[in-house]
């Protein structure tokens, strides 16, 4: 083997002296996410995961027509069934997310990825990318899939029109990708699927329950800055959020690189 001092670069060579082809390079950051594409859909974890998304999807969406018809709600975009199904489907992909890093550190195979790319910051994004691409999959999967279940027990109570159903679902799928990305940087930080789960229900749910049960303009105030109630009036689109929905995105926006960026710090400090 010869290396070229000029541009640093290996070169392998033959019994005779010739040049041979050039040492393999690492992937780089697509190599690290087609790697972690790899891990993720040879465990059963997704699978299962989309399987309980779908059939939560379904149950809930149905429920939530039947109770508009049956209470007569005013009429209202079909697509806002599965939008509020988000509240128990948005941890489905919670689940997903966080198996991508947690099950790692449980197993201690970590270190096998930290040596395949020990750019900390790389693997990082890398597994928020996979994991924020199958979320927004799953998040359209999930809006489609409502909307059409949905629509036979509104019976009136519902509209269809095209350009809002399709902002919703977008923004459906936006949103569970954010929630992915997110999720990812608390396990990162925490390391443990206990943990992660019990930070991120807290933040998604438990904390928006306590703000709206106790009431009170600073607690209701403290509820519309949680990214679950952002999320809800990003994909809602609605005139009643107290803001556009171009500032809910940003507040949820706000809410990722805070976990991202922890995680990231968490990482390097821990395994740099």
């Amino acid at each position: 083997m010869t290396i070229d001092s000029r541009t640093h670069s290996e070169t392998l060579t033959g019994p005779d002296g010739a040049a041979a082809a050039p040492a393999p390079a690492g992937g780089g950051f697509a190599g690290a996410v087609g790697a972690e594409w790899t891990k993720l859909w040879s465990i059963r974890t997704p699978y299962a995961c989309l399987l309980v998304g779908v059939l939560l999807t379904a149950v809930f969406t149905f429920y939530y027509g039947s109770i508009a018809r049956i209470n007569d709600k005013p009429v209202q975009p079909l697509g806002n069934a599965p939008v509020s199904s988000v509240i128990l489907g948005q941890f489905v992909v919670v689940v997903l997310a966080m198996t991508v890093v947690t099950s790692e550190y449980a197993t201690g195979s970590v270190r096998t990825s930290l040596q395949w790319v020990p750019v900390r910051h790389r693997l990082h994004l890398a597994k928020a990318v996979v994991a924020a691409a199958v979320s927004f999959a799953a998040g359209v999967l999930f809006a489609v899939l409502g909307m059409a279940v949905a629509r036979a027990p509104f019976r009136g109570h519902a509209t269809f029109e095209p350009a809002k159903a399709l902002s919703q679902t977008l923004a459906m799928g936006l949103y569970c990708a954010l929630i992915a990305v997110l999720t990812v940087g608390v396990a990162f930080a925490v390391r443990t699927a206990v943990g992660t789960l019990s930070a991120v229900f807290g933040l998604s749910s438990a904390l928006p329950t306590i703000c709206t049960g106790l009431g009170g303009p600073v607690l209701l105030a403290v509820n519309d800055l949680l990214p679950q109630t952002a999320g809800g009036h990003f994909m809602l689109a609605d005139g009643d959020a107290p803001y556009p929905p171009a500032a809910a995105l940003l507040i949820v926006l706000a809410w990722v690189a805070a976990a991202h960026l922890t995680g990231r710090f968490v990482l390097r400090r821990r395994d740099g």
